[in-house]
């Protein structure tokens, strides 16, 4: 298991690093989501996660969740191929978050 974890790249860029799974989520991670307010406008690049399963999906759903409420304008890139199968088999991928993405 490789640990999660958020990067700050600045003026709202964001790496997130590790593996997206049950095992690496945890409370703190999903309470933590004071990084979402650093911008009106926040990136998430998804390309340094190694491994994901449905809770990396479902901590995605709800960062999407926190950013509307809060009139954040989010965005995601690089989004692993595996999280792409589990957003289309969850009806996800018909989101703006990840239709540009879809295969």
């Amino acid at each position: 298991m490789n640990k999660l974890n958020i990067i700050d790249q600045g003026l709202g860029s964001f790496i997130v690093d590790g593996d997206l799974t049950f095992a690496s989520i945890d409370k703190h991670t999903v309470k933590s989501f004071a990084f979402l307010k650093s911008a009106k406008e926040v990136n998430i690049d998804l390309s340094k996660v190694n491994n994901t399963d449905s809770a990396g999906l479902a901590l995605m759903i709800e960062w999407i969740k926190f950013c509307r409420h809060n009139r954040i304008h989010l965005s995601f890139k690089n989004i692993p191929e595996q999280l792409l199968t589990l957003a289309k088999l969850s009806g996800f991928d018909k989101t703006s978050h990840f239709a540009i993405h879809a295969v």
